[in-house]
């Protein structure tokens, strides 16, 4: 089991958060686009669509290739201490993550690319669903970091030496 994360690990940790940021705060362009489409409509070529489409297919890029760096290289293993109800907590939250942020992008591009508007409806709701994941994970660190005081976050900030 290793000590700590990779370089690859904790840069992939980062640029997804970026880009996941950056699907929140630039998700109007899209959404107006769609409704322009709906009502028949066809909008004129919008780089933050674009940007928009892009950051979706890099979610499910960034997603299946952190997936896959798990299955390689392994996680270093679970900090001991505080309630033992957060290990598989933790363990739910990140399994969370992942299959939101791979269903986030899928059903994404069935709007998009498909014209499928049941799937616009789940992209919503599993919007939602995201930012609740994400409040947990950030909530778990802060935590780690000012209550349990374990060093936990550290693990994400640089890999071991």
């Amino acid at each position: 089991m290793p000590k700590g994360y990779s370089r690859s690990q904790i840069v992939l940790h980062w640029l997804t958060l970026a880009v996941i940021a950056w699907q929140f705060i630039g998700h109007d362009a899209i959404s107006a686009a769609w409704r322009s489409l709906r009502q028949g409509g066809s909008p004129a070529f919008d780089p933050l669509v674009a940007g928009h489409v892009a950051g979706g297919i890099a979610v499910l890029v960034f997603a299946v290739w952190r997936i896959v760096l798990h299955r390689r290289r392994g996680a270093p293993a679970p900090i001991e201490g505080g309630p033992a109800i957060l290990r598989p907590l933790a363990k739910l939250v990140h399994a969370g993550l992942y299959v939101a942020m791979i269903a986030l992008a899928v059903t994404g591009g069935m709007v998009w690319f498909g014209g499928i508007a049941s799937a616009a409806e789940v992209h919503e709701v599993l919007k939602a669903v995201l930012l609740g994941l994400i409040a947990l994970h950030v909530a778990g660190a802060l935590w780690h970091q000012f209550v349990l005081r374990d060093g936990l976050m550290q693990r994400m900030a640089r890999p071991p030496e």
